[in-house]
């Protein structure tokens, strides 16, 4: 897996050859042209991610760059480059978004820190100019992160790794401060090992990485533990064709085709330093969907040369299971903290970020060989499955009553399935009472916006409740979902499910509406992509409407929908074939 690595790192640092800036009267000069944006940006995926492939070639004997003139001079220029784009307040931005941002020069200051100690451990005088310019950079974020915020729950531990790689450059007792402070509110993990953000595509590596590194580097080995426990959860994580699960993220990954890779960086120190043949056989399961060297703050080949006795992974490997019906977050007390919300007061409006409310949702992954199923609560879509290139990436329900598509918080086990449930509300406001009117007082002597009124003192009138229920049975060859509405009249709903484009439907109550939009009206429908199928029966099309209101279907996918008017009471099977 080394060589994988390093040919990886080496074809890389020669692709991005072509994309540094040479021009002395750009503003860019000496950046990384982004090959989509078409500009130099200072982010961790962007100019710092080259620098760190760039450093990794340079310090390795292993490489054809090895000690390059060529490539020591234009790494200076970048090193001047990330010392230009910083801000007098020592932060970058990330350019895309987030200006000014302390969480993003964080990811910078974690990877800019590790090349800096590989490249200041080489023998030769000639990599000064860099490291000094390195050195340079890294002191001048000091103040920034012993001040700065975050957006996400994810940017505190990153903030906090920053933190401790500072105070190893640069000792100062108020560093270590700062990380406790972030610390201090707790880590945000299940027993079962998810994040707060439930993002398997991205953000439970950067936790992982992030964690890692502050345990090393303050000495806190407990905070190890959650890091363990994910990645031992990624293992129920992983589709048959190394895809991993992001069918209910919180984050930009979810429903986009993910892999292992950027969790090999985590999985070989977390081997090396646990001794675990589960973690050992991740790690090689990552490696092979290693494409590019990763990030800034993780990248794989700066790993290998700057921890080569953590990063040692030549034990024994314990393969994943090809088999298994995995419930997670099955105890969680999901409900319990939610019941708290009122009492904390921010009524979950959470300045410049989002509340997160379905961590700890109950998610049920079921793998048999070349089958696998997730079945989820609190996302659009509840099921989603995968059988050989079949790819059924997701289904949801839409309806009138709310607006809107359907999300299930309720699951409950059955001796031979799932059953999930949804309860939506809406009602009616009453008139505002008259002592909360004399109040508001107009500015111009006639209008009172709509915004300013005290809509919180309505009370509610003719409140309607309408439920839902899909029980999901599993099977070998044929998978039920028996949808159940109650008795509420004249509700239009919709079931779709989501195919990736590579297949085509075929049965003859398919119609076709438009684009990658389908109908099946009545009887079956095929997906069939190379030697695998699926079947869908039977069809509906109780009223003909294409979208309901407040949904919108993905682009780049292919949707099949049912119409249903309530109430209903429907098994849909799905056979694999």
């Amino acid at each position: 897996m080394y060589q994988k690595i390093l040919q990886t790192n080496e074809s890389f640092t020669r692709k991005m050859l072509d994309y540094q800036d040479l021009d002395p009267t750009s503003k860019y000069f000496g950046g990384i042209i982004d090959p989509i944006m078409g500009v130099a940006l200072p982010s961790h995926g962007n100019t710092p991610k080259v620098m760190a492939a760039w450093v990794a070639s340079i310090a390795n004997p292993d490489s054809q760059f090895y000690q390059s003139e060529e490539l020591n001079e234009r790494l200076r220029k970048m090193s001047e480059y990330m010392l230009r784009q910083q801000h007098q307040d020592g932060t970058i931005s990330l350019g895309s978004t987030n200006y000014h941002s302390p969480p993003d020069t964080g990811f910078v200051v974690v990877g800019l820190t590790q090349v800096y100690l590989l490249l200041n451990k080489q023998s030769s005088d000639m990599y000064n100019d860099v490291c000094a310019n390195l050195k340079l950079f890294l002191e001048r974020t000091v103040p920034a992160l012993l001040t700065g915020g975050c957006h996400t729950p994810n940017h505190r531990w990153v903030l906090t790794a920053a933190l401790s790689f500072l105070n190893q450059l640069f000792p100062n007792e108020e560093l270590v401060s700062r990380a406790e402070e972030w610390l201090a509110e707790g880590l945000d993990f299940t027993e079962d090992g998810e994040w707060t953000e439930r993002s398997n595509g991205i953000y439970n590596a950067v936790n992982n990485n992030m964690l890692y590194h502050a345990a090393q580097n303050l000495n806190r080995p407990e905070l190890l533990e959650p890091v363990r426990r994910n990645l031992e959860l990624m293992q129920y994580l992983v589709h048959p064709s190394g895809e991993v699960v992001t069918d209910y993220s919180g984050r930009q990954d979810f429903g986009v085709t993910s892999n292992l890779a950027n969790y090999y960086f985590i999985y070989r120190l977390m081997a090396a330093h646990d001794k675990n043949p589960l973690f050992s056989y991740m790690a090689d399961l990552a490696a092979e969907s290693v494409t590019e060297p990763g990030s800034v703050d993780s990248n794989a080949m700066i790993g290998h040369l700057l921890y080569p006795d953590r990063m040692n992974n030549e034990g024994e490997r314990q393969p994943i299971p090809n088999e298994y019906v995995k419930i997670i977050n099955k105890q969680f007390p999901r409900s319990e903290y939610l019941s708290r919300v009122a009492d904390v007061g921010h009524h979950l409006k959470i300045l410049h970020s989002a509340p997160h409310t379905a961590f700890g949702s109950p998610i049920v992954r079921y793998r048999k060989k070349d089958t696998s199923a997730t079945i989820m609560t609190n996302t659009p879509s509840f099921f989603s499955l995968r059988h050989g290139k079949v790819r059924l990436l997701g289904t949801k329900i839409a309806t009138a009553f709310s607006p809107g598509i359907v999300y299930f918080d309720e699951l409950k086990e059955l001796n031979d399935g799932y059953v999930l449930s949804a309860v939506m509300e809406k009602g009616y406001n009453s008139p505002i009472p008259k002592p909360f009117l004399d109040e508001l007082q107009s500015i111009d002597g006639n209008s009172i916006p709509w915004y300013l009124l005290p809509h919180q003192h309505r009370d509610v009138t003719h409140l309607q409740k309408h439920e839902i229920t899909v029980t999901i049975t599993p099977g070998k060859d044929v998978w039920k979902l028996h949808i159940k509405s109650d008795q509420l009249e004249e509700v239009f709903t919709q079931i779709t499910f989501i195919f990736d484009q590579e297949g085509t439907f075929s049965g003859e109550g398919v119609k076709h509406v438009r684009n990658e939009q389908y109908f099946l009206t009545e009887g079956k429908a095929a997906y069939s992509v190379g030697n695998h199928s699926i079947e869908i029966s039977p069809g509906s099309y109780d009223h003909w409407l294409d979208t309901l209101r407040e949904d919108e279907h993905s682009a780049g996918c292919k949707h099949l929908s049912l119409n249903l008017m309530t109430p209903f009471d429907r098994v849909i099977e799905i056979k694999l074939k």
